[in-house]
């Protein structure tokens, strides 16, 4: 199953290069209503579509208030009425200041709904958005929506549709809130956002895979009657002749818990690089949570630091055909001192939908952000038929689109590798370790991280290890 990361090192820098088109530049039209001193934010809207295809509502978030303003914190709803016969609508961000992998887009329905509103488009950030600070606007944000089988759509019975407004201005029929309190705006009568409980308890029932990593060592019969290989066999990705250590994925107490380590170690050369994976040998595994708690590393924890390393959680299918469209992989890559391209830490988390290695040609999307991870972390997948969404300790990531959704089953992996040698040249052994507690994922049910942790907590109360009741096809 690795084979298919051959091509990384060349992939992640393709999608990275990809040039980012100039936006359309609008006047400001200074229109009521003006900001409240005392709301934080507010929203500037127009329209860039009039027509029956798609909607664009384009928006810039303006701080208003005297301190920073996390965009992670930040929800816009934008509220429609739904088009007769429709049932899904697709949203996707055409260009945008703070970059289109940093900004998502999801639908929900009203609980109350009126003649002009049933639905809503919620807009959010990614982590790697940023900050707005005193005074400062977001840019501009050119978004658009349509119904999924592109059937005409109207907009004119749209609560939120300004068709007078093609120059950017204040506009309180869309509705702002910062850490789930309100803000900007006027919703829909009888909708007004407000912070929403984040369930806990997650959906009875369900099949689930759950390993708490409770072995003996990587020749513990155990691991395999639980459906995991470690690898050992030769190939990608990484430094080319480097092997893949069994021996070096070993398992421990820490506390009350079982910890799987992954240890990936150099002396410079090829012949000296030692990488590390696990995986499941069955790809059954497609919509759904995966969760699982990594601890990554900065440093290593002997010799000198400065190598490439890459430290994962990922899941996977193989790639039949040069840019087979049944193709899928979905990433958390975390790179403590940088490579492709990067000059320092970074985590990816990237959606594939196909490649091709030669000539290359990359299909993805990917959401980053440029800061240290080291210690444990919370990471959270989950996939439907609409979007896949990572999470990061709780909080939201990256949403990446519809076009990204697997068309086959996969496998779920973890491993530790090295990009190359150039990172560190010194012939001086080194060593890298990369953690994790426990890996769940749950078949065709989305939970919340919250709900994550609900359930991990119920297995180690009840003294389950390991259970496995997804089904070996879907």
């Amino acid at each position: 199953m690795s084979t298919s990361k051959n091509a990384r090192t060349t992939r992640i820098r393709a999608a990275l290069a990809a040039a980012i088109v100039a936006g359309l530049g609008c006047a400001t039209l200074s229109a009521t209503p003006a900001a409240a001193a005392d709301e934080p934010l507010t929203v500037q809207y127009r329209q860039s579509a009039t027509g029956s295809s798609q909607a664009e509502p384009w928006f810039k978030a303006v701080n208003t208030g005297t301190a920073p303003v996390s965009l992670a914190q930040v929800k816009i709803r934008y509220y429609f009425k739904a088009d007769a016969g429709a049932s899904s609508y697709s949203f996707a961000c055409s260009w945008a200041v703070r970059g289109c992998a940093n900004i998502t887009g999801t639908f929900g329905a009203l609980a109350r709904p009126t003649a002009t509103a049933d639905r809503y488009l919620e807009i959010g950030f990614t982590a790697g958005a940023g900050t707005l600070a005193p005074g400062a606007d977001t840019g501009d944000m050119q978004l658009r929506f349509h119904r999924s089988n592109w059937q005409p759509l109207n907009q004119n019975d749209d609560y939120s549709f300004g068709p007078a407004q093609t120059a950017y201005g204040n506009w309180s029929k869309v509705t702002a809130s910062v850490g789930g309190t309100p803000v900007w705006g006027t919703a829909p009568e009888g909708n007004d956002p407000g912070p929403g409980p984040d369930p806990t308890d997650p959906p009875t029932g369900g099949a689930a895979l759950f390993d708490d990593f409770n072995y003996t060592s990587h020749t513990d019969p155990a691991i395999g009657a639980h459906g995991w290989s470690v690898r050992s066999n030769a190939g990608g990705p990484g430094v080319p002749g480097a092997t893949w250590a069994a021996q070096n994925v070993t398992f421990a107490k820490e506390g009350s818990n079982s910890i799987m380590n992954l240890e990936t170690s150099t002396a410079g050369t090829p012949g000296t690089t030692k990488h590390t994976e696990i995986l499941t040998r069955a790809m059954k595994f497609k919509n759904g949570t995966y969760a699982a708690r990594v601890r990554f590393s900065d440093a290593p924890k002997s010799g000198p630091d400065g190598d490439r390393v890459v430290q994962t959680f990922f899941t996977i299918n193989d790639l039949k055909a040069p840019m087979a469209d049944d193709y899928a992989e979905y990433d958390f890559e975390y790179l403590p001192n940088g490579g492709w391209g990067e000059p320092a830490n970074i985590l990816y988390t990237t959606s594939w939908e196909t490649y091709r290695p030669d000539p290359w040609e990359a299909v993805n999307q990917h959401s980053s952000v440029r800061a240290s991870y080291a210690g444990w972390h919370d990471l959270v997948l989950t996939i439907d038929d609409s979007s896949i969404t990572y999470y990061v300790d709780g909080q939201l990531f990256g949403r990446h689109d519809a076009r990204y959704l697997p068309e086959r089953p996969m496998s779920i992996n973890f491993n530790q590798w090295l990009i190359d040698l150039a990172g560190q040249t010194s012939t001086t052994p080194r060593a890298y370790d990369q953690k994790v507690d426990y890996v769940l994922h749950v078949k065709d049910q989305l939970l919340t991280p919250a709900q994550v942790a609900t359930k991990i907590a119920a297995y180690r109360a009840a003294g389950t290890t390991f259970e496995d009741t997804v089904p070996a096809s879907q």
